[in-house]
């Protein structure tokens, strides 16, 4: 195979997993979105920006690989190899990457949770007794005797 030919099957090659793993990852992450924001029409567009973020970034590097001479001038299928080695490495950064964000947002959105839960129940032990309606109280003057 012509130098060429190497040179476009590792970008369809490429680019094809590229793909792969950003569905994975939007299949993957949205469970997590949906539990940290509960909101159906939020989690698909934080899930749809995060996408496009995780594919401008992977398909930019892969760019940048596929012109770099990284097997130091070996055979061409070698250097073919070599290439579609690191782009196997950095899908799996950037997916790993992306995955522990999502993993972490939901950890903050937990936390965060937890937080509001313990001052709400702290509010309630330290909120005085409700006192009773004007017409219920005990009336606090002294009951001065009537003289006949």
């Amino acid at each position: 195979m012509s130098d060429t030919g190497m040179y476009i099957t590792l970008l369809v090659v490429a680019i094809a997993l590229t793909f792969l793993v950003g569905r994975l990852l939007v299949t993957a992450g949205e469970p997590f979105l949906q539990e940290v924001f509960q909101d159906t029409k939020v989690t698909r567009s934080v899930n749809l920006l995060l996408s496009v973020l995780f594919h401008l970034i992977t398909l930019g590097v892969l760019a940048i690989i596929s012109v770099i001479d990284i097997a130091g001038g070996q055979a061409p299928l070698q250097n073919f190899v070599v290439k579609l080695g690191v782009v196997l490495l950095v899908l799996g950064v950037a997916y790993g990457v992306s995955m522990l964000v999502l993993i972490r947002v939901r950890e903050r959105r937990r936390v965060d949770q937890v937080s509001e839960q313990v001052q709400e129940r702290l509010a309630e032990r330290s909120a005085p007794a409700p006192r009773p309606a004007p017409e219920e109280r005990i009336g606090t003057r002294p009951v001065i005797p009537k003289q006949p």
